[in-house]
């Protein structure tokens, strides 16, 4: 890809903030998002004074295009959609995604940060059909660098160039540049990493559905689990205890008494496990 339709910013919540701050008017424009969904979408709506716009996903966790494409109006300049999606897992259709890109006017931001997980096709390689669309990747996830600080935006050369304008200089600094230039050279071993975590990742699932402790894993293109149980407070607080620490979801919408575990290592995965089969049994 050209390299003035890459934006290489100070984690993907650069990206984030400025899409705002170039596309939106405080106190004037809104943007529509998906929930539940990646918290810093929200967060910095608002910080940039924007109205923040929820629709809900469907029960079964798939898009609602028609009620996001519903919940638009003038003043909406963007449409956030995280797929696969944080906390829920799973991946959206090509055809929903494109069914909001073909009937919204304003930019529509696909935040795949946990893309290398799912077997679907980065919307990336679609820029060229729409130009109202941003792609939003990572080096925090499948790439195991988080704390490097690098995400990247992927869009029209006209988009790229606005967020050029607007960031702060020297926003990426050397270290990390020449931290993910070496990188770059390693795409053979974090392929192996990848291929490591997707069967840790169906263990992981199995052993989960065998507890009786467990309701529901749902089903998931990334690197956690989305999991319902018994008593999703109690049971988050009986890891946290040992030492094992989840993401608690039990007040986030349409994820009530779930848990998003992230897959780990084989020992962290058996110590999650065995963590909550001893849920009960003192």
């Amino acid at each position: 890809m050209a390299a003035n339709r890459i934006f290489l910013g100070n984690g993907s919540d650069e990206c984030i903030d400025l899409m705002y701050r170039v596309f939106c008017e405080p106190k004037t424009d809104n943007v529509v998002a998906i929930s539940p969904s990646y918290g810093m979408y929200e967060v910095c709506a608002d910080i940039n004074d924007v109205e923040y716009r929820k629709v809900p996903l469907r029960d079964d966790f798939s898009l609602n295009a028609e009620a996001l494409i519903a919940a638009t109006d003038d003043h909406t300049k963007v449409i956030w959609i995280c797929s696969p999606n944080n906390p829920t897992g799973n991946a959206f259709s090509t055809a929903d995604i494109e069914r909001v890109l073909g009937a919204f006017e304003g930019i529509v931001v696909v935040d795949e940060a946990y893309g290398e997980f799912s077997s679907q096709k980065s919307m990336r390689f679609m820029l060229d059909r729409y130009p109202n669309l941003l792609v939003m990747q990572t080096f925090s996830k499948a790439w195991g660098s988080a704390g490097v600080r690098l995400g990247m935006a992927f869009a029209s050369e006209e988009i790229i160039a606005l967020f050029n304008k607007v960031k702060y200089p020297y926003n990426v600094n050397m270290l990390t540049q020449q931290f993910a230039l070496k990188h770059m050279d390693r795409l053979g071993e974090v392929q192996q990493w990848i291929e490591t975590l997707l069967s840790e990742r169906t263990r992981l699932i199995k052993s989960l559905n065998e507890l009786e402790q467990v309701e529901k894993v749902f089903a998931t293109d990334a690197n956690f689990v989305l999991v319902r149980v018994v008593n999703a407070d109690a049971i988050y607080s009986h890891l946290q205890a040992q030492g094992i620490i989840v993401r608690n979801r039990n007040k986030v919408e349409k994820c009530l008494g779930c848990l998003r575990i992230t897959v780990g290592t084989e020992s962290e995965n058996n110590a999650v496990i065995n963590g909550i089969k001893s849920y009960g049994t003192e």
